[in-house]
């Protein structure tokens, strides 16, 4: 296990855990958290080492995903963004970005969100873009974008007219060009769960991207293939909620020394350590298939919300206090329930919901 590993699951346990129901509300203390990680240089997992990131295997990548998810959602979702952002600029064949230094992403001196979600929508798309004189000229609307007030820009993404999924870098924030192009960003949408990270919307109005700005142009689809590659990537967060959920459960039976909540936790913690280990062999092994991916999202999703819910009902009724755990970490089971959702996990979800 990569030696970055246990650093920061202390940092975790030590500075986070105690204000995880804090930061889940408060912007102001998790953009504190959040430029901790910058400080210790721990916001590029998977850039290599040489630029300045961590450099962390796949299966140390999906350990901190499920460690941070564990502690805090709103963290995990907030910080998830801005690794998205770079493992984009990773792949991307700008020459001027390939030869940026990654370290100013990887220290928060520089932050970035995304805003391409969307893309997986059937129908009509809600953002377009024209070739216009060697620039794009975007418009349309961008209905998620988290981490206003964190992050700076974000990489958003536009459909072409020939339907090739272009990708570029926009302020986030209220903006005009001088050429009449403008951002209109919502207020932070009223969000159940981690409120804190700040999600809105952006109305984009004749917005001029350069060539410089652009990230990527990728065939037709090229979000569906990836979100088909990456099936199983959310559903470490799920994990991370379900061992949150078992931890709530785990101290009230150690408080309450009542025999059928030991019970309950030692069988759902034997499901919850059998599909982490099955999430992991799963990621390495190319002879997996898609579909059994896809049933094995489904599981941990459903597994999640028991655990959360067990959590809940061992709380009785203070699991009601807005601020209590168990509240926090039953919404944060929604959040991650439905994060990255295509149309696939979302018939496996509800498959596995009416099986129950």
């Amino acid at each position: 296990m990569n030696s970055w590993l246990q650093p920061i699951e202390l940092w975790l346990q030590q500075e986070v855990a105690p204000v995880a129901n804090e930061i889940d509300r408060d912007a102001s203390k998790l953009k504190s958290v959040l430029q901790h990680m910058g400080d210790r240089s721990w916001l590029a997992w998977k850039a290599p080492t040489a630029l300045g990131g961590l450099g962390l295997s796949p299966a140390a990548y999906h350990h901190l995903q499920m460690k941070f998810a564990r502690t805090s959602g709103a963290l995990a979702f907030l910080q998830t963004q801005h690794q998205s952002a770079v493992g984009k600029l990773l792949q991307s064949q700008n020459t001027a970005w390939r030869s940026q230094s990654l370290e100013d992403f990887a220290n928060g001196k520089s932050l970035l969100g995304v805003g391409f979600s969307h893309l997986r929508r059937s129908g009509t798309p809600v953002l377009l873009a024209t070739e216009k004189g060697g620039k794009y000229l975007l418009t349309g609307e961008v209905p998620w974008i988290t981490g206003y007030g964190f992050f700076e820009r974000f990489i958003v993404g536009a459909t072409l007219t020939d339907g090739r999924e272009l990708y570029g870098i926009l302020p986030l924030k209220n903006a005009v060009q001088e050429s009449g192009g403008t951002i209109v960003c919502s207020q932070p949408l009223e969000l159940l769960a981690v409120a804190a990270t700040n999600t809105v919307s952006a109305k984009i109005n004749g917005w001029q991207l350069q060539q410089e700005l652009v990230v990527s142009i990728d065939p037709p689809g090229t979000i569906h293939q990836t979100s088909k590659k990456n099936i199983l990537n959310h559903g470490f967060f799920a994990l991370g909620n379900a061992d949150a959920g078992l931890d709530i459960l785990q101290q009230l039976a150690e408080r309450k020394q009542l025999e059928f909540l030991t019970e309950s936790w030692e069988i759902l913690h034997q499901e919850v350590r059998a599909k982490a280990q099955q999430a992991i062999a799963f990621i390495g092994d190319r002879q997996v298939t898609y579909e059994q991916k896809l049933q094995l999202r489904g599981e941990i999703i459903n597994l999640s919300q028991r655990c959360s819910m067990a959590a809940v009902i061992a709380s009785s009724g203070a699991a009601n206090y807005l601020h209590s755990d168990a509240a926090r970490v039953y919404r944060e089971a929604l959040l991650f329930s439905v994060s990255g959702q295509t149309t696939d996990v979302m018939q496996a979800s509800l498959q596995n919901l009416l099986s129950t």
